[in-house]
């Protein structure tokens, strides 16, 4: 949310305010980073602002507190005796004022302070006065991940007597308001030499003897914060790091049918599950159960291909009562790495119990995780969502033994063309425990029915010329390798530069436009559109040279130009928090629909999605299954009785031109032409209106019936098929 989103008063006094409830707890919950001087500090401060300072920690927030001892007028006459009697005086009284706690609820707020301290969050120097005097200065900065500042002054101490017994005023400033901007930089700024002992007059000390004095006497490694929490306020429960099913999640029978059979085969096993199903939920419940039948001695990683995944991740598994550490790039939490390693190393001395760090593929898989993972002594579970991308050589190689518990989470494990690859991932994570498919969820009403509309499209003479010339060439970069035929590394580039020419045909987006006009005043519709580069649809030049752009650029062109749509791309070039208030905009009808290409094949969630045009013509299944299960996911928000499907399917030429073809001629378009009816015949098994797939694919073959056999054979390859 941030620090601009909560109500904050210009001037909070005592007793008409109630300063910890309402200033103190909400920008705790909100920043990364709180900066404190104050004359007097106390630990029992903590106790009152505990409710924060655990939101505040889960952010991966620092403390930098500048602290004046209490003196005693011996003390500071000691003091002005000379500069190295000084040092050694305020280093006793300090040590001296650690006294030991007096009860239960004191002993659990030094406990706290030293845990702080001990887990480098919180960060104390001290400072007094150069010349007589003591140092009195009294004021904060809360910064939030956002970059805005609240700065205060006044005469409250960071002490239990300040904030709830004696009559104090704080005056607020923050950084977003034209007439406090400038206030809160000089505070800033004063704050920074301060903490750098920058500032004139005034000394600033860092013992090691400070730190050691109270991780020595007060340190316990126990769960402090929510000790407090329940000592002050017994009748509320707080919640702790350990997984449970929360109250309002109920999962289906073949959900719990899934964990049930996952159990049985010792916790390792593979949830192969339609898009749309509930491989999240399914997934959570695994480790709520695995967690329970350890008394949450585990340790569990999650893995995701994206960041935006990741982030999804994290809302379901709040839910379930786990507080996740997020590592990637850009991770809210800057400091994932160093919180890695604090919490293996407290689960490796028994100090903690249930960790949960999830990532991304990229991050999983880098040196520097791999080398902290592997400090990990306890039980560990990995848990990889979209499982089928582990297949890769590169990924395989963080498959390791050291995993004693395994779930894969995947609608398409079977890897395309990579037989070997789809056979490691089932060597690790073994057998399918549930196999869920898009049939069975749609006829138990998990999945929205949908209906589907082939649109044929054929390639130009000038791309059809160009598509026969890529096909020769390809067919010169075949190898055998493994007892198989392949393409070699420059073989598998042209193949790439022919499939976007397929996904680029220009009769697409005359068809689209002809296609969509009927909904141009509708909501919920997404375009799929290829990483391919198309004619601008301003430029009427006819020379291909000019005026490329790419493909999903020349869909908003049209329609947003002259359908006159609101439409916004969703494609990897936006951020997290972009990507949050495009999802928003189109759920609240800001936004008619999505235009997007490959970062919305793996499991982004939106389930309002009521029509889709899927231009890419992609011959892959995963990605077109993918793409069918992003729009049949059920709405709880909008009436969707059924989605529809328009699926722009590519053919070299027009049927009525076949009959006029050579045999050298077939045997290049057909591989084309086979795999666009294997989808068309995969997307009509299961719709409503199913007859017309059917009709489209006996004209097809009719059109080819002199060459059926190529159509029907699995085996035929053709010397040019990807």
């Amino acid at each position: 949310m941030g620090l601009r989103n909560i109500n904050i008063k210009l001037e909070y006094r005592g007793f008409q305010d109630e300063i910890v409830r309402d200033f103190y707890i909400p920008l705790l919950e909100e920043s990364c980073l709180y900066q404190r001087a104050v004359g007097f500090f106390s630990s029992t401060s903590l106790a009152e602002i505990a409710k924060g300072i655990s939101r505040f920690v889960e952010n991966g927030g620092k403390i930098q507190l500048v602290a004046s001892p209490k003196l005693s007028e011996k003390d500071i006459e000691d003091i002005e005796k000379g500069y190295k009697l000084r040092e050694e005086v305020m280093k006793q009284t300090i040590l001296f004022q650690l006294n030991n706690p007096k009860n239960f609820v004191e002993e659990k707020q030094l406990s706290l302070l030293a845990e702080l301290i001990a887990d480098n969050i919180l960060d104390i120097k001290i400072a007094f006065m150069e010349t007589s005097g003591i140092y009195h200065e009294k004021m904060g900065l809360f910064y939030d991940e956002k970059g805005d500042i609240v700065a205060f002054s006044g005469s409250m101490n960071e002490s239990r007597m300040a904030m709830l017994e004696n009559y104090e005023t704080i005056d607020t400033f923050t950084s977003w308001t034209d007439g406090d901007r400038g206030r809160v930089e000089n505070k800033k700024i004063a704050f920074e030499k301060i903490w750098n002992d920058e500032e004139k007059d005034i000394k600033i000390l860092k013992f090691p003897e400070l730190k050691k004095e109270i991780l020595e006497r007060y340190y316990k490694g126990d769960k402090s914060i929510n000790e407090i929490l329940e000592a002050q306020e017994p009748k509320v429960k707080y919640a702790i790091n350990t997984p449970q099913m929360p109250e309002e999640v109920q999962l289906y029978e073949y959900q719990l049918d899934a964990i049930k059979k996952w159990r049985e085969n010792k916790f390792r096993g593979i949830f192969d599950m339609a898009t749309g199903a509930g491989k999240t939920f399914t997934g959570l419940g695994a480790i709520c159960e695995l967690s329970k039948f350890l008394e949450d001695n585990l340790f569990v990683i999650i893995v995701c291909p994206y960041q935006h995944l990741v982030e999804q991740w994290v809302e379901d598994i709040k839910k379930f009562n786990i507080k996740p550490i997020i590592g990637y790039s850009a991770s809210p939490q800057r400091d994932w790495k160093d919180r890695l390693k604090r919490s293996i190393k407290k689960q490796n001395l028994k100090l903690d119990k249930f960790c949960c760090f999830i990532c991304t593929n990229a991050t999983f898989s880098s040196v520097d995780v791999q080398d902290i993972l592997d400090m990990i002594n306890g039980d560990k579970l990995l848990v990889v969502d979209e499982a089928h991308n582990f297949g890769s050589p590169r990924l395989q190689k963080t498959l390791n033994e050291s995993y004693k518990y395994r779930l894969a989470l995947s609608a398409t494990l079977e890897r395309h063309n990579d037989i070997l690859g789809t056979e490691k991932l089932y060597e690790f994570f073994e057998k399918k425990v549930i196999e869920y498919d898009l049939e069975r969820a749609i006829k138990e009403r998990k999945l929205t029915p949908y209906k589907y509309y082939p649109i044929l499209v054929y390639l130009d003479e000038e791309e059809l010329e160009e598509y026969r010339n890529l096909s020769y060439e390809i067919c010169k970069h075949i190898i055998e390798k493994d007892g198989k035929k392949r393409l070699d590394s420059y073989g598998e580039i042209l193949a790439i530069e022919r499939s976007r020419l397929i996904a680029g045909a220009k009769e697409k987006l005359t068809k689209l436009k002809e296609v969509i006009t009927p909904y141009k005043d509708d909501n919920y519709m997404l375009v799929y559109c290829g990483a391919t580069n198309v004619l601008d649809p301003k430029n009427d030049s006819s020379d291909t040279d000019k005026g490329d752009i790419r493909q999903i650029d020349a869909v908003v062109q049209i329609l947003g130009n002259q359908l006159n749509m609101k439409v916004g791309k969703f494609t990897s070039n936006e951020t997290i928090e972009e990507r949050k208030e495009i999802k928003n905009a189109f759920e609240n009808r800001d936004l008619q629909g999505l235009v997007a290409i490959k970062c919305l094949d793996e499991g982004v969630n939106i389930p309002n999605i009521k029509t889709a045009f899927i231009l890419a013509s992609t011959t892959n299944p995963k990605e077109y299954i993918q793409r069918r299960g992003r729009v049949l996911r059920k709405s709880k928000n909008i009436d969707k009785a059924y989605a529809e499907i328009y699926d722009f399917i590519t053919l070299p030429r027009s049927l009525d031109a076949v009959q006029y073809l050579t045999l050298e001629q077939m045997k290049i378009e057909i591989p084309l032409v086979r795999k666009e009816l294997v989808r068309i015949e995969e997307f009509g098994r299961l719709a409503m209106n199913s007859i017309d797939a059917r009709e489209l694919i006996f004209k097809v073959k009719d059109a080819y019936k002199d060459n059926i056999q190529y159509l029907e054979e699995e085996d035929y390859n053709g010397c040019c098929e990807d």
